[in-house]
C-alpha cells in the first residue's frame, strides 16, 4: 500500500532552517507529482509546494516563495522541502502527499518555530 514517511521536523529558532523528507513506498514514485502540505495549530491543511514528476517545474504559497525549496530524488524515492528564514507563522505539521488538497498524505512532521 501507499506509504510516505516523513522527517526532519524540529523546534527551530526564526530564521533558521530545516530540511524535510519524504520518503515514499508501494506506488511508481517517478510517476507522481508530489505535494508539500501543512497544518498550523487549529487551523485547515494548507497547500504548501508542488513538483513535476522530473523535479523540472515547481509552484509555491505565497506564504512560503523565495524562502522554501521543494525538490526530489526518484532514485531515492524520496520528496525534500527546504526550508530556510522560517517564521513563527510556519509552525505546523508538515505532509507530503500525493494530491495537491493532502487527502492521500503521510503521518506528518512537526515544525515549530520559536525562541
Amino acid at each position: 500500500q501507499v506509504q510516505l514517511v516523513e522527517s526532519g521536523g524540529g523546534l527551530v529558532q526564526p530564521g533558521g532552517s530545516l530540511r524535510l523528507s519524504c520518503v515514499a513506498s508501494g506506488f511508481t514514485f517517478r510517476s507522481y507529482s508530489m505535494y508539500w502540505v501543512r497544518q498550523a495549530p487549529g487551523k485547515g491543511l494548507e497547500w504548501v509546494s508542488s513538483i513535476n514528476l522530473s523535479g523540472s517545474i515547481t509552484s509555491y504559497a505565497d506564504s512560503v516563495k523565495g524562502r522554501f525549496t521543494i525538490f526530489r530524488n526518484n532514485a531515492k524515492n524520496t520528496l525534500y522541502l527546504q526550508m530556510n528564514s522560517l517564521k513563527s507563522d510556519d509552525t505546523a505539521v508538515y505532509y507530503c502527499a500525493k494530491d495537491r488538497a493532502g487527502d492521500s498524505r503521510g503521518q506528518g512532521t512537526l515544525v515549530t518555530v520559536s525562541s
